[in-house]
């Protein structure tokens, strides 16, 4: 009775709860059924089961006596589901089979297709690279062949541009120096836009040699003889080049044409002195004057038009030319100096005559060098008179040597032998006929006249003192050798021989030696040494012996041999006074020479007169 007295009660309960549940939501039934049936159902099962959470709300909302006879009905229901199950599978018992064995089959399927579907996925990577190594190698064949479509288009322009360098190769080996510019510009042009593709910079490459190419060419026309039109040409194109600056050019064309004009230099034989320096001289004289005149025509010494930029380095151009006129100037005058050391005969009035007209000619391009030449032949001729004087002595030394005071006399003697004297020619000074009684004396006079012959034909009025000088130092010495001979035959001399020895040195210092000062006045006269040092010809004795010789001094050392004479040697540089200042004679059509008539001396002038040295026997 207690429990029928609490059914109602209970069934109250759960209709206010089936009620509260609906009235408070899904949330309380589902929190509700969560905490009863926490043991038998696992939360995500009737979650996931939406069947047993509704038989369990049903359930929960159901009387007692229905939930007394819910298990009976269960089995009921279960028996009658079991029966029926078991009519069925013996009734499609075949479908169940196949059922079966199609359900193994689809498994084994299954596993097949899951097999096979992890060996694609295992493919799937390798597979997509694939793919898109195929899209990258179709996109760059679609490029090529667009690329190939666009070269097919234009092959006759790409074709002109491969060309470019063998055309300008043709062009820079025939000469065509304007097309090769022009070629050479496109080039630059084309550089400058497409820098970057390798087929321009091959062609850039090759361009650049047959320009190379062509420098060295034009530099060598430089080096031929080549006239003014074509160096114009030529040095236009080496501007165009742009490869030197204005001050490297005018370096190269000079280096070039220098190289041009040594070698024609070279090829000049240098076996004759003489005709290796005439030769040389006239090369000069035209070539260097054609380059002097082209490299004016070519290049502007004046100064630029706008002033440098900062910073930038100025150069003297003009420098560049007269440094290398200076040069070749400097360069002419060694070998003049050279080859007139190794001896030109007589020919030096002739050469002398060449190089002053060299150096005319390039006074019409500011370059005379005139006043460089007279060093170069004084010290030439100074020293052929210094040779030549030298070797007059060592005559003279050798024929004192073997002369003896005895024959001549007796052989020249007036009573034996009538001396025939030779009219004397106007404008031409008569050597001492009393020399012939000495031939030593004669022998050594007719070299000095040799000497001073040759010096005729080169005599600059500098000269007077070395000229003057060498002659002194030349009488001295035969003072010397004289003296020499007085005391090696002094003790053997007879009273004859003596008188011929005293005779000697009288004949030596009272006719030659003045005759020798007269030769001097000849060369170098009075009044043009006067003038040339700007005083008065009354003045010039102040100056030292300049044009005559110190008599003086030659005569003191033989002084104890000659007699006591009051009138002997009066003769001084007072009484040559007059005769210096006198004008100098013309110079006679032909030399007289010293033979058995007797020595003379040409005189007047500076004219070339061959110039003998006789010979003259006892």
């Amino acid at each position: 009775m207690a429990t029928a007295a609490t059914s109602p009660s209970s069934a109250t309960a759960s209709v206010t709860a089936r009620a509260t549940a609906a009235a408070l939501g899904e949330v309380e039934d589902e929190g509700l059924l969560a905490s009863l049936f926490r043991d038998r159902f696992p939360e995500a099962q009737w979650r996931e089961r939406p069947d047993v959470g509704r038989y369990l709300r049903e359930l929960s909302g159901s009387g007692l006596e229905r939930l007394r006879r819910e298990p009976e009905r269960l089995a009921e229901e279960r028996a009658q589901l079991l029966q029926q199950t078991r009519d069925l599978a013996f009734a499609n018992y075949k479908t169940f089979i196949r059922g079966a064995e199609c359900t193994e089959r689809i498994h084994r399927l299954f596993g097949d297709v899951e097999a096979s579907l992890g060996r694609l996925l295992d493919r799937l990577p390798s597979f997509q690279q694939s793919c898109r190594n195929f899209v990258k190698e179709a996109e760059e064949i679609s490029s090529n062949r667009r690329m190939n479509s666009l070269t097919l288009n234009r092959h006759t322009e790409i074709l002109e541009i491969l060309e470019i360098p063998q055309l300008m190769d043709t062009c820079v080996r025939n000469s065509y120096y304007e097309e090769a510019l022009e070629l050479a510009a496109y080039v630059r042009r084309l550089e400058r836009k497409y820098s970057s593709i390798p087929v321009i910079q091959g062609i850039v490459n090759e361009v650049r040699q047959s320009m190379q190419l062509m420098l060295s060419q034009l530099i060598q026309q430089l080096r031929t003889n080549i006239q003014l039109p074509a160096c114009l040409r030529v040095i236009g194109y080496l501007r165009r080049m742009d490869v030197f600056t204005e001050a490297e050019l005018r370096v190269k064309f000079l280096q070039a044409r220098d190289a041009w004009l040594r070698s024609i230099l070279t090829a000049i034989p240098n076996d004759d002195p003489y005709f290796h320096i005439t030769k040389t001289i006239e090369a000069c004289r035209v070539h260097l004057f054609d380059i002097i005149t082209q490299y004016r025509a070519i290049f502007s010494d004046e100064d630029p038009l706008l002033p440098p930029a900062v910073g930038e380095h100025t150069v003297n151009e003009s420098a560049i030319f007269h440094g290398w006129v200076l040069q070749k100037v400097s360069q002419f005058l060694q070998v003049l100096e050279t080859d007139l050391y190794r001896g030109i005969g007589g020919r030096l009035d002739s050469l002398l005559g060449q190089c002053m007209y060299f150096g005319l000619s390039f006074s019409r391009v500011g370059a005379d060098f005139r006043g460089q030449l007279a060093p170069v032949f004084q010290r030439m001729a100074i020293s052929t008179f210094q040779k030549a004087i030298q070797e007059t002595v060592e005559k003279f030394q050798e024929e004192m040597n073997s002369y003896t005071l005895i024959s001549a006399p007796a052989i020249l003697g007036t009573s034996n032998m009538p001396t025939v004297v030779p009219a004397t020619q106007p404008g031409t000074l008569q050597p001492p006929m009393v020399l012939l009684d000495f031939p030593p004396l004669a022998c050594f006079l007719n070299n000095i006249l040799v000497a001073f012959n040759d010096l005729r034909l080169c005599c600059p009025v500098a000269l007077a003192q070395d000229v003057t000088g060498a002659l002194e130092d030349a009488l001295a010495k035969v003072t010397k050798i004289i003296l020499a001979f007085h005391r090696a035959e002094e003790t053997a001399f007879s009273r004859g021989e003596q008188e011929l020895f005293v005779q000697f040195c009288t004949v030596f210092l009272e006719d030659l030696v003045p005759y020798l000062n007269r030769c001097l006045q000849v060369l170098f006269p009075p009044a043009q040494i006067a003038q040339t040092l700007g005083i008065p010809p009354t003045q010039l004795s102040k100056y030292g012996n300049l044009g005559h010789v110190n008599i003086g001094a030659i005569q003191e050392p033989l002084a104890f041999i000659l007699p006591k004479r009051e009138t002997l040697f009066t003769l001084d540089d007072q009484a040559l006074g007059p005769e210096l200042t006198a004008p100098a004679p013309e110079p006679p059509s032909e030399e007289p020479r010293l033979d058995s008539a007797g020595p003379a001396c040409p005189e007047g002038g500076r004219e070339e007169v061959d110039a003998e040295p006789p010979s003259v026997g006892p």
